[in-house]
């Protein structure tokens, strides 16, 4: 994972997520999910075409029990965008690079 994409903990979630300055795009994930890891490299991109401007985190279902029951998390990968302490839009599912950034600028905007 790069540097520069935040893990999320349902320690962290509150002081990273719900008190952010900036959005953030949080990635529910798992280890053994195919389509999560589709999803890793474009979110490497991501991170760094967003810097500044988005926050992106992943926070691995199977090891943080806490957080996706209070978001109603059903399947991986569901990628959420939190703004101001708030979800924003939820995309659940594999998506192209572009469908991923337009995801983004809909609800940064």
């Amino acid at each position: 994972m790069s540097d520069q994409i935040v893990e999320i903990t349902d320690d962290n979630f509150e002081q990273e997520v719900l008190n952010s300055d900036i959005p953030v795009l949080l990635d529910y994930w798992a280890e053994w999910c195919g389509p999560c890891k589709m999803i890793g490299p474009i979110l490497e991109e991501l991170v760094g075409e967003y810097e500044g401007k988005v926050k992106i985190g992943k926070i691995n279902v199977d090891d943080n029990s806490q957080t996706p029951p209070k978001f109603g998390i059903r399947s991986i990968p569901t990628l959420m965008m939190f703004k101001n302490g708030q979800v924003e839009g939820t995309k659940v599912g594999a998506s192209s690079k572009s469908d991923l950034a337009a995801f983004i600028d809909s609800n940064i905007a």
